[in-house]
């Protein structure tokens, strides 16, 4: 998905979805989530009452070729009416994106009988049956019709598959998704193994059968599974099993280097030093190398999920960008598994998530995203300050949605937008809780090092709010004030006004959390190493030429304009988003060209003439630029202590 700083947002950027379940998603929450409010009585409300028996559910997950899931569920229940649901709330997803319309041949039978079932006139997600007497259980059976398009990634392919749960099951009505119990299984291709927090209970060939567990829990162990795969163990000697379940699109992208796995066992201990708890029993991280299988990044609280491109570790010193994930997700399983704001909680799948602290729930896993791999090695502290110079750069020249919209006001942004394309990213925003919230929790870090001389930091925070209860899987929730209590309770300040000036009020302080670390934030003609591997690995789904600082445009290697900064030179020359870049000062586009042009027309007054092609025609763009080319960097401030290097350093 295009956007135009994917600094702003790098793990968000990673959750791709099919393009059409989007639009359909899209098109059917405006009619649905007020209707089903106002229609409760066509859907029981769930109650926290247990469900009769347990569901059985079986998913034949051998069709690589055509990329089907055949589903077979066998659901016990009493003679009268019936509700069976599909999941729409998405836990991760922060929005109503269960992809219903990939749902198909749904037949409801009992005792080989067929039954009819009618969907919810209001609720497509809900579909409803009576349920004959003298019958005990209801047989299941539909097909879930993966992604298949190129642009947006696969969920099977021929080496390797991701299946979430919630994708292949429908469940009743009428009671919290913690009081349903299921029995999964699964059948895969010939030789195939896989990886989830699901503990098996038998294997009979290629089919496994999983200990039955509640619903909830089997929505949050999706499956990965490949030909290609290996499980290294990241806590050797510890008490408490963590693994890397990797599946590759060929062998030689499974091998690790001695120093590649030292910093993934490190990436355990540091965090394990940080919260200074655990709240699972084992823990996976489900990792997929690939360039065919779809990206992504999305937390369970006993595994995550995990995609990125196939060279990860053939091509480790040219790819330190996107890094960060493994450490992003492991985070949160303290931090959104289990701690989570008080209205993103529900009691199943399809009451209506609030996200309104997601600026704790992301952004703070964002913070520590980037400073735990800094503190693992994974990346060097050049590299971290690299990282954090494109993100603080992201809110010191890209403020101009701020000047009508606040942060806590993007934590809508997953169910107004759903992660789609955005013409112009700078001012509508996109999902900026995540960065801007890491912006911000940057600044609470400096001002608790300040106020304590040093001796306290954000991480006593991290092992107050989320390090209690050791061992607990029990989710625990918070409101903003249990927020602001725990934070007075490492250091006494106004912390309740600290943080509603950045996440509640206009044009936020955000880049106040840099220069209170002893940095600041400058421009030069030169890209650091990171930016340069950030914008133009062919394997990154970014693959962008960045010179939004400059003439303010991202676009791809073809030319075609990502985004265009609001207010900037080129936006104010009339520069659209989606035009293609052809010539440059009449020369055939390449980036060299743009970039050379950009940086003579600072010791010239012509404009820089852009020939764009858009909608089928052709025009030429003056554009009145003269600052040269613009790239962000940290430098340090001499004379002002340095928390930002303390901040990153290995802890013991």
């Amino acid at each position: 998905m295009p956007r135009f700083l994917t600094a702003g947002s790098p793990v968000a950027l990673r959750r791709t979805f099919s393009r059409l379940a989007l639009a359909l998603a899209m098109a059917l929450a405006v009619g649905t989530a007020g209707a089903q409010q106002a229609h409760t009585d066509h859907v029981p409300p769930p109650q926290d009452t247990p469900y009769v028996g347990t569901v059985t559910i079986h998913v034949d997950a051998d069709d690589t070729a055509q990329g089907i899931f055949r589903v077979h569920e066998t659901i016990p229940v009493k003679a009268g009416a019936l509700t069976l649901l599909y999941p729409q709330w998405i836990p991760g997803d922060h929005s109503p994106t269960g992809p219903i319309a990939m749902l198909a041949g749904l037949k409801l039978s009992a005792d080989g009988k067929p039954l009819m079932w009618k969907r919810d006139k209001y609720n497509v997600y809900a579909f409803h049956l009576d349920v004959p007497a003298g019958v005990s259980t209801v047989d299941a059976a539909f097909q879930y019709m993966s992604g298949r398009t190129d642009s947006e990634g696969f969920e099977i392919t021929d080496r390797m598959m991701d299946m979430e749960w919630s994708k292949v099951a429908l469940y009743p009505a009428g009671h919290f998704s913690r009081d349903i119990t299921f029995a999964p299984s699964v059948t895969l291709p010939h030789g195939w193994q896989l990886g989830t927090a699901l503990e098996t209970a038998s294997q009979s060939g290629d089919t496994i059968a999983f200990k039955p567990v509640t619903f909830n829990n089997l929505v949050d162990s999706p499956i990965y599974a490949g030909r290609y795969f290996k499980r290294v163990d990241l806590n050797p000697g510890g008490a408490t099993p963590v693994h890397l379940d990797i599946v590759a699109d060929a062998p030689k992208y499974l091998q690790m280097t001695p120093e590649q796995l030292k910093v993934h066992r490190a990436l355990v201990t540091q965090a394990a030093t940080l919260f200074g708890s655990h709240h699972y029993d084992h823990y996976d991280f489900l990792f997929s190398l690939s360039d065919v299988l779809g990206g992504n990044g999305t937390e369970h609280h006993q595994s995550s999920e995990n995609g990125l491109g196939s060279d990860y570790f053939t091509a480790w010193n040219d790819a330190a960008p996107d890094r960060d994930l493994l450490a992003h997700e492991y985070a949160h399983s303290w931090n959104g598994k289990f701690r989570r704001p008080a209205d993103l909680w529900t009691p199943d799948f399809n009451v209506p998530m609030g996200d309104s602290l997601l600026w704790v729930y992301e952004g703070q896993t964002q913070y520590w995203g980037f400073v735990l791999t800094a503190r693992a090695g994974m990346w060097t502290p050049q590299q971290f300050r690299d990282a954090l110079a494109m993100v603080a750069a992201n809110y010191d020249r890209n403020r101009e949605g701020f000047q009508w919209r606040t942060l806590e006001d993007t934590t809508n942004d997953p169910s107004a937008a759903r992660r789609s394309s955005l013409p112009y990213r700078s001012w509508q925003m996109s999902e900026e809780y995540y960065s801007g919230g890491q912006m911000m929790w940057l600044g609470v870090d400096a001002k608790l090092c300040a106020l304590t001389h040093d001796r306290k930091s954000l991480d006593d925070f991290a092992r107050a709010f989320f390090g209690v209860d050791d061992g607990s899987y029990l989710t625990r929730t918070y409101t903003f004030d249990d927020v602001a209590a725990v934070l007075n309770g490492v250091a006494q300040y106004d912390w309740a006004s600290f943080l509603r000036a950045r996440v509640d009020t206009l044009d936020p302080p955000l880049e106040n959390g840099i220069a209170a670390t002893g940095w600041k934030l400058v421009y030069t003609d030169q890209e650091s190493a990171y930016e340069k591997q950030y914008n133009s690995r062919p394997q990154s789904s970014r693959h962008l030429f960045n010179f939004a600082w400059s003439i303010g445009l991202t676009m791809n290697d073809a030319g075609q304009v990502n985004d265009v900064r609001w207010d900037g030179p080129a936006f104010k020359a009339g520069v659209s988003t989606g035009a293609t870049l052809v010539a440059v000062n009449g020369q055939t586009y390449s980036k060299d060209v743009l970039k050379n042009a950009i940086a003579a027309a600072k010791n010239g007054n012509a404009p820089i003439q852009l020939l764009l092609k858009y909608q089928g025609g052709y025009r030429t763009v003056p554009v009145n630029y003269h600052g040269g080319l613009q790239y962000p960097h940290l430098v340090r401030v001499e004379g002002t202590p340095d928390y930002l290097s303390e901040i990153i350093a290995p802890h013991k």
